[in-house]
């Protein structure tokens, strides 16, 4: 496939958690109860399209159990959600209450600012455009799925929009959302478009 065919991307967030906290690679489950709600987003996308999640157990699972009859890929760890470090399963308030100036800086001026054993936002955007490029380069023209997380789908709006950190984080995802982007051509600072953000089917 040539490099100037249009790949589209359909970024999911995975099923809810329920938690209160910061939740990034730790393995909660995701409450897969609202069988309407997956059938009507299996319904939404393309038929032919190619399914790919985070390796967790989340985003795994939601993948499953909307795929239908798609073709799926194996899973990849560089899909994860942000790696929130001792912030782990940890409320803000709680941190807010330790480290004020830490956490509003993490999350007010995101850049390089990392949560202590965790990864600054930069370091988050790095690590899934690396899995979202590899992906786009051996599906070129075609059509992929791909079933994640809160902060890996906002890597992914910043740079098709061109925006500020700061105004990324502004974009509301639910769980169970589509987000639909596409890119076309072979250089990643460009070819991107964006259509629906936060559609629930």
């Amino acid at each position: 496939m040539t490099p100037s065919a249009i790949t589209r991307l359909f970024l999911i967030r995975h099923g809810p958690t329920h938690a209160k906290t910061m939740v990034g690679w730790s393995d909660l489950p995701a409450d897969l109860s609202d069988t309407a709600a997956l059938a009507r987003l299996d319904a939404y996308l393309p038929s032919d399209a190619i399914v790919v999640s985070s390796d967790l157990s989340r985003a795994r699972d939601t993948a499953t159990a909307i795929m239908g009859q798609r073709r799926r890929l194996a899973h990849d760890p560089d899909l994860r959600e942000i790696h929130f470090g001792a912030w782990e399963l940890r409320s803000w308030a709680e941190i807010d209450a330790e480290s004020p100036e830490h956490i509003r800086a993490y999350w007010e001026t995101p850049g390089d600012v990392a949560p202590p054993g965790g990864e600054s936002w930069n370091t988050v955007c790095a690590r899934v455009d690396g899995a979202i490029n590899r992906l786009i380069e051996q599906h070129r023209g075609q059509t992929l799925v791909v079933v994640g997380h809160f902060g890996q789908i906002l890597t992914q709006i910043q740079r098709a929009e061109q925006l500020t950190a700061e105004e990324a984080f502004s974009h509301r995802i639910d769980n169970l959302s589509v987000t639909e982007l596409s890119h076309q051509g072979e250089r990643w600072d460009r070819g991107w478009s964006s259509g629906k953000i936060n559609h629930i089917p």
